[in-house]
């Protein structure tokens, strides 16, 4: 078995509900697969002596999870008051409507046909709900309207499907923009290196306490598999699909249709810097 400190990023162990740091607790959903790991992380945040918290990412719409979030809450003494997304892929944000049903929230995204209430979220917006404050971080590139909350108090950051706790996530193109998705992860490279951010609190997944670490990994394997993609080309590999099963042949067959999204954002990119 391979020692957890020495994989990238230091992920934390098994995955499951409970406190993660001294203001987070997860909510594990029911929905694991490929895609999902292990299930959706839903986010409860909250000062330590407040009564308000705040949920990232509710997830999917399955009442038993829905209600498991809130009762969790309640059980704290705490009253869910605001509830954001990262993004709007269904495994985080399907259950968005009912759940604000539950709780009497807003529910803030950065698209608008997320929202539920007037106001969005942007780039530089702080949210300081019961004391509690998070700073919005752009992340597009695994989709368009992808997200991360900067938790300053914690030294934390919450990366829906930008970083993922084990592993490494797709492009989903034509949505999800190479180039977009490397400058959202130097931009959480910036966030280790000149704000002290050391844990990533992930969409899917265990914690992982180097954030730096991890950052550092998605970087590195991307511009491989960019390389990766190249070469195949340049050997004639055309397709997306035949650049697929030549660069990840040793990946599980169950995940190429993903891999073949990321590859055309690769291809799209390649071609946009003239490199193919």
């Amino acid at each position: 078995m391979t020692d957890a400190s020495a994989l990238p990023g230091r992920p934390r162990g098994a995955v499951g509900s409970g406190p993660a740091t001294a203001r987070a607790v997860n909510v594990l959903a029911p929905n694991p697969s490929a895609m999902t790991l292990d299930g959706t992380n839903t986010w409860i945040l909250a000062e330590p002596d407040s009564d308000l918290a705040v949920v990232i990412d509710p997830g999917p719409l399955d009442e038993g999870h829905l209600r498991a979030v809130v009762d969790t809450a309640e059980k704290a003494g705490r009253r869910i008051a605001l509830t954001l997304l990262t993004h709007g892929h269904a495994d985080h944000a399907e259950g968005a409507g009912r759940f604000a049903e539950l709780t009497g929230t807003r529910v803030r995204a950065l698209d608008p046909a997320l929202r539920l209430g007037d106001e969005g979220l942007a780039a530089g917006d702080v949210i300081t709900t019961g004391g509690l404050e998070l700073r919005v971080v752009p992340t597009p590139g695994h989709t368009s309207d992808s997200l991360s909350f900067h938790l300053p108090a914690d030294r934390a950051v919450l990366t829906g499907d930008t970083v993922l706790g084990r592993g490494t996530t797709m492009v989903a193109h034509p949505d999800g923009r190479l180039g977009d998705y490397l400058d959202s992860l130097r931009r959480l490279r910036s966030l280790t290196v000149d704000d002290g951010v050391h844990t990533v609190l992930p969409g899917h997944g265990p914690v992982l306490e180097d954030a730096q670490g991890a950052v550092e990994f998605y970087l590195a394997h991307r511009a491989h598999r960019l390389a990766q993609v190249e070469t195949a080309v340049e050997n004639g590999h055309r397709g997306a699909a035949d650049v697929v099963a030549h660069v990840y042949a040793d990946v599980d067959r169950s995940l190429w249709p993903a891999a073949e999204l990321s590859v055309r954002a690769q291809l799209e990119y390649l071609g946009e810097h003239g490199l193919i």
